[in-house]
């Protein structure tokens, strides 16, 4: 509580203007697909693999048997590979939404629920306690003699309020795995001495989070659109806003509880009584006749074309979302071109990613391949095959598109070298953990499938696989028919676009381009070092900034690169000599 101001004297107070305006979420790779679990088109960083199955899941069971989603397959690659952050939208097929709490009951029976919380991730999956008609069942229907949930699991979770101090008007909330009973308990977070007192820097509300997002496209592309006064601290569930109980100045100006309130009823009576519950009520399941794997089409992994739209344009955002590169394991071009297509062009609008698209389906031959990938054509979009079998989580060995393990393969030469390195041949293009392709391609079969634009996938006996190419699906020859050129430009327009954005609303003066180029030079000078290009030149002065130019509130930079080219052709010339030739 604040001090009263009675007394002549002194008073400092404090005001917290300390709160940092969120950055925009950066990532090396952006996964779009199903999940387990997780909140649904909110594209949601993550940090390493334990964080991606905390967040969305691994395995799953449909029917009698487990299924492991590509998404996962990709993310654990990518992460193995050198990885260090990326982005990931669950894309869901039909109606979702949150479980919210079973009862939670105050200290006096009369008055209701004294707050709501709600799971952040959406699905039934979160589902662990069990309704008769509108009333949750008996405890014995969902809760067995040690204190697990018979539906609860790794992947729930439920809810536990302890330490209730009727002095202080507080109490602990933790939030446990769904799969621990009584006496092993496996507490996820907890949150100590929170209060329904909404005067007290640590009310429910703001400690916890209400803030939740949206999907809305009421005006054109769908956005993100968060709700809620306070930002999540929670990793796995928000309180429901102005729902419930509050408790106004819980302790007055000498710390002492106040007694009533306007009910006539104990402050104390409002607080919640330890106990602990589980969650129901949420929406969405996986699609029935969903397919997977090799059985993938139209119906990939139980999603088609339309669930993909909102995804796609919510990423559209650079403000918002930075990645270099942008998959989407599980759709295939010849069987759900639309958001290949969408893919790539959204690549191309953003210019600062290259999109791995696959292009066929198991079982095809050569020939379907190079037909597919004539009839694309961009240079921020790179295409492979065959598909390469993996050991899922699942125990099984299965087929997955190439295209799942690339960007593993960037995120690899990444680390070990630098984005304008080929990702690809033995020394960046190898695929660890593929047990082997589908087809294995002889040197003709590499030659047909590179001459239309198709990165081959080959194997090496005793050397093992690896992506042996790097061609974008452009289909004029330049220099940007080429992964490392296309990926270099995409590091270079991202550094000097972001130094470029400190020129607008400055003076336009020789002074605000000297101070540019003295950022930019450099960096292109080590770029040179680090064998991304042959040379530059920068040319940003009175010759391309005319009194025109200046006059329409414009400045003019011309930045000209030889970018550096890889060795893909070696040509050894083997020449007999006579006997008695000297060698110098």
């Amino acid at each position: 509580m604040a001090e009263s101001i009675i007394s002549p004297g002194v008073y400092a107070r404090e005001n917290d203007v300390s709160y940092i305006q969120p950055q925009p979420i950066a990532a090396g790779a952006a996964f779009l697909g199903p999940t387990v679990k997780g909140p649904d088109n909110f594209p949601t960083v993550i940090t390493s693999y334990s964080d991606y199955t905390r967040k969305f899941g691994d395995t799953f069971t449909s029917g009698s048997r487990s299924y492991e989603f590509l998404t996962s397959i990709a993310v654990k690659n990518y992460f193995s590979q050198g990885g260090q952050t990326a982005l990931v939208t669950r894309v869901v097929s039909g109606t979702y939404g949150p479980a919210e709490n079973t009862y939670i009951s105050c200290n006096t029976g009369s008055l209701n629920s004294p707050f709501k919380i709600k799971t952040l991730g959406k699905g039934t999956l979160y589902n662990n306690a069990a309704l008769s008609g509108s009333a949750i069942a008996a405890s014995a229907s969902y809760i067995n003699l040690d204190g697990s949930l018979i539906t609860g699991s790794a992947d729930n979770i439920r809810w536990e309020i302890t330490n209730v101090n009727n002095s202080l008007g507080t109490f602990a909330l933790s939030v446990r795995r769904g799969d621990d009973n009584t006496n092993n308990k496996t507490v996820l977070e907890t949150f100590n001495n929170i209060s329904l007192d909404p005067n007290s820097p640590n009310y429910i509300e703001a400690v916890i989070g209400t803030q939740y997002v949206t999907t809305n496209a009421s005006d054109g592309p769908a956005f993100i659109e968060v709700k809620g006064a306070y930002p999540n601290r929670s990793n796995y569930i928000r309180v429901e806003e102005g729902f419930g109980i509050r408790t106004p100045n819980y302790l007055a100006n000498d710390g002492i509880a106040v007694n009533t309130d306007l009910q006539s009823n104990s402050y104390s009576g409002s607080l919640p009584t330890a106990s602990s519950g589980s969650f129901l009520s949420g929406l969405g399941a996986l699609a029935v006749g969903a397919k997977f794997f090799t059985e993938i089409g139209t119906n990939a992994q139980g999603l088609v074309a339309a669930n993909y739209v909102d995804a796609i344009d919510i990423l559209g955002n650079r403000d918002d979302y930075q990645f270099n590169t942008i998959s989407a394991p599980g759709i295939i071009h010849d069987k759900i071109p639309t958001v290949t297509n969408k893919i790539i062009a959204l690549a191309e609008q953003r210019g600062d990613c290259i999109a791995v698209v696959d292009l066929v389906a198991t079982g095809a031959i050569i020939k379907d391949v190079t037909d597919a990938a004539t009839g694309l054509n961009s240079s921020y979009a790179a295409s492979y095959w065959p598909w390469v079998q993996v050991k899922s989580a699942t125990g099984r060995n299965e087929y997955v598109p190439a295209g799942t393990l690339v960007p593993g393969a960037f995120a690899f030469t990444d680390a070990s070298s630098a984005p304008w390195f080929a990702p690809a041949g033995l020394v960046r293009g190898g695929l660890p953990g593929v047990i082997q392709a589908e087809r294995k391609l002889s040197k003709g079969d590499r030659d047909v499938l590179y001459a239309a634009k198709v990165n081959p996938v080959a194997t090496f006996p005793g050397t093992g696989i690896a992506i042996f190419g790097q061609k974008t699906l452009q289909s004029k020859a330049s220099a940007l028919d080429r992964v490392n050129v296309r990926r270099l430009l995409i590091e270079l327009k991202k550094f000097i676009g972001d130094q470029a954005k400190n020129l607008v609303f400055e003076q336009n003066s020789i002074s605000t381009r000297n101070k540019f180029l003295s950022i930019v030079n450099p960096y292109l000078s080590s770029v040179v070092q680090r064998q991304g290009l042959y040379a530059f030149r920068i040319v940003m002065d009175d010759t391309n900034n005319t009194a025109d130019v200046v006059d329409r509130n414009q400045i003019v930079g011309q930045i000209l690169i030889q970018p550096t080219k890889t060795i893909e052709f070696v040509v050894l010339d083997f020449t007999i000599e006579p006997t008695g030739a000297t060698f110098t």
